[in-house]
């Protein structure tokens, strides 16, 4: 039994899936989780950190004798949380600010992507002096991509085909933001690879597709996301490695080549056109969510192994293996998401275990879900995700879909097409 002592940062699905593959590590002694959730709390230690004040995390880590601190959420490491660790030489798994600024700020992601020759969409910086009329003319044979320069917890993007709305949007960005950024319109098909970085090696996990849109045939209102599958076959062996050779590795020499280089996870967000031409959409410097509870179970290599070695530029020196397998997640939201999730609703046919994540199982990945005394309760807009890892996707969506229908909270909704496209 080994005697590391670890810290994820983070309280939704995507930490309880981090803390879930941890658990499983020989390696892995003490296992703390800040804020956490119902679920975290039966695998780990959960404690309220000020997760607004860098040190108190670090003096945490050094009090506690910690090891390794993943980060799961961006805004921690958009306010330096890396950079204060590593000064007290503190591994951690996520980069430093001026890194994780490829999602902090949409135009910084954009100039690196033109410096590097990373293929994305253009794009025009409107501000208060712009002529927006003449921008949204600009592109107006397809619907119009608005994107905030700020960090939106997902949900600063609208595409839209009502001048209107875009203008209202775009007004209201720049008035709250300073500027907004217009891009051209990629028709295609979305798609994400998570890529394990550090300044020695890259490691692309196996390719999912999110579901963003709210409700089935991809209507609604964007969301954080509402299922995911993987393997993502619209990433075909040829796609593959056209997003390894243009997108991947010119962004691993040029991160790798930096004075502290990227150590962390790349989230690349991909949109595939019909010729399977890929470009970039957005980066991230985190686990997806929900795409983070089917790509971590994939891993075969000991998931603490994984992690401590990129954070301290070892990522060269193990050989990370995979399952040959499918895994798919639902999402149950709250009514009223994504605009004004209800809470506080009971939940049952919830059990709390420690989840068994093999081929041929199905488990719940607790994200917006408290206990208060006996009862448990619903505390967010994405309540809890049910997942499942099969030799199929056909069967796995099954097993998911069998698990989420035995869950019951008033109001809720899930989507019943995750992973249609692929079936």
């Amino acid at each position: 039994m080994g005697d590391s002592r670890v810290l994820v940062i983070g309280g939704g699905g995507r930490e309880h899936s981090l803390c879930v593959g941890l658990r499983q590590s020989p390696q892995v002694k003490e296992l703390y989780c800040s804020p956490g959730n119902a679920g975290t709390g039966i695998i780990a230690t959960n404690i309220e950190l000020n997760l607004a004040d860098n040190s108190v995390v670090t003096d945490f880590c050094r009090l506690n004798s910690i090891d390794l601190v993943v980060v799961g959420p961006e805004a921690p490491l958009c306010d330096g949380l890396a950079d204060v660790l590593q000064e007290h030489n503190i591994p951690c798994f996520g980069p430093i600010a001026a890194l994780a600024r490829l999602e902090g700020s949409k135009l910084f992601a954009k100039q690196i992507m033109r410096k590097v020759g990373i293929p994305t969409a253009d794009f025009q910086i409107l501000d208060a002096a712009s002529d927006i009329d003449a921008a949204l003319y600009a592109y107006s044979s397809n619907p119009w991509v608005i994107k905030r320069d700020v960090l939106a917890g997902g949900k600063g993007v609208v595409v839209t085909s009502d001048s209107d709305e875009a203008r209202t949007f775009i007004a209201e960005s720049i008035a709250s933001d300073g500027k907004v950024l217009l891009e051209e319109f990629l028709p295609g098909e979305e798609a994400s690879m998570l890529v394990m970085m550090d300044g020695s090696d890259f490691v692309c996990l196996p390719p999912s597709q999110d579901h963003k849109r709210a409700y089935d045939g991809d209507s609604g209102p964007n969301t954080g996301g509402m299922g995911a599958y993987c393997p993502a076959p619209v990433v075909t062996e040829s796609v593959h490695h056209k997003v390894v050779t243009r997108i991947v590795k010119p962004m691993f020499d040029y991160l790798s080549s930096q004075s502290i280089p990227y150590r962390g996870v790349l989230y690349v967000g991909l949109m595939i056109t019909e010729s399977g031409d890929p470009n970039v959409v957005e980066f991230n410097v985190r686990f997806g969510d929900p795409e983070c509870q089917i790509t971590l179970p994939l891993i075969e290599t000991d998931l603490f192994e994984v992690l401590i070695k990129t954070s301290l530029d070892q990522l060269s020196q193990i050989d990370v293996q995979f399952h040959q397998a499918h895994a798919l997640t639902i999402v149950l939201a709250s009514e009223g998401y994504p605009k004004k999730p209800i809470k506080n609703r009971t939940i049952s046919g919830l059990e709390f275990t420690v989840p068994n994540i093999n081929v041929g199982s199905s488990w719940v990945n607790f994200a917006g879900v408290k206990q208060d005394s006996d009862a448990i309760l619903s505390s967010g807009g994405r309540v809890l995700s049910c997942s499942a890892m099969a030799d199929n996707l056909d069967s796995a969506a099954k097993l998911a879909y069998d698990l989420i229908s035995t869950i019951h909270l008033e109001g809720s909704f899930y989507r019943t097409d995750i992973g249609d496209k692929a079936l």
